[in-house]
């Protein structure tokens, strides 16, 4: 098991109907297997985080242990 640092990008929208969008990066440390599953965790993550978001950018910056 190892743990990765990850950033999302997040494109978040309040009301769907709105051009009134805001974004932010979230920073996740992430335990999994290996690099492939961290992508998904962390799309899981910043999904339940950020419910109201329509877009999420993934970006694995490095493995912390």
């Amino acid at each position: 098991m190892h743990t990765y640092e990850v950033l999302v990008d997040i494109k978040e929208c309040l009301e769907i109907a709105s051009d009134s969008c805001r974004s932010e990066t979230a920073r996740y440390e992430i335990d999994a297997e290996s690099k492939d599953k961290v992508d998904r965790l962390a799309r899981e993550q910043a999904r339940s985080d950020h419910p109201q978001g329509i877009e999420y950018d993934i970006r694995v910056t490095r493995l912390l242990r």
